[in-house]
């Protein structure tokens, strides 16, 4: 049975614009919509909490301040690498995103921010954080999640989550995957 509105369980696909500052910075269009699985915090949460209710084919825009989005901007959360300790690294550019292990064996995503000689400095905060967003959204289809997509918390069929390793992974674990650190709609995403 097809639902009705956008609740959780759900799959939304959405033909979307990301503005920041004025400036598009991110869109996807009808034919090649963006999905994701509401509930499941693939999705910023501002944006995800804006889609609860609507039904296909409606359409808004909404504005984002930072805490509903990717949050404030933490100018604590940088940090310098020896240079040598990525010397295998050979095509480093400011911007990249790169992951980085700490002792514990947990593994960040950060971004090239500077490189010189000595250092290369990093920054785990995500691209967006701190920015008002502005979603102009048209919701495009709407459906049942499946079984899988309900146990995985993500939408089958998104080109990053379809690799046969993603999905039979035996160490992948939910609470470990920091979302936040996904393309701009947000957690996966938009």
């Amino acid at each position: 049975m097809t639902p009705n509105v956008i609740a959780d369980g759900v799959v939304v696909s959405l033909a979307y614009s990301l503005e920041v500052e004025g400036q598009v910075v991110a869109q996807t269009e009808a034919d090649e919509p963006m999905e994701y699985l509401h509930g499941a915090e693939n999705i910023v949460p501002g944006l995800e909490t804006a889609l609860a209710g609507k039904k296909l084919g409606d359409k808004m825009s909404v504005t984002l301040e930072p805490n509903d989005a990717y949050g404030e901007y933490d100018p604590e959360d940088i940090d310098e690498i020896p240079r040598e300790d990525v010397a295998h690294m050979q095509d480093l550019e400011i911007g990249m995103a790169i992951e980085v292990e700490d002792e514990e064996g947990d593994i960040y995503v950060a971004f090239v921010r500077e490189i010189t000689p000595e250092v290369v400095t990093i920054d785990f905060n995500p691209p967006l954080a701190g920015k008002t967003l502005t979603y102009h959204v048209e919701v495009v289809g709407v459906r049942e999640a499946t079984e899988e997509e309900l146990q995985h918390g993500h939408v089958h069929g998104m080109d990053w989550m379809d690799d046969e390793d993603w999905d039979d992974d035996e160490d992948w674990d939910e609470e470990e995957y920091d979302d936040d650190d996904d393309d701009a709609i947000g957690n996966g995403r938009a």
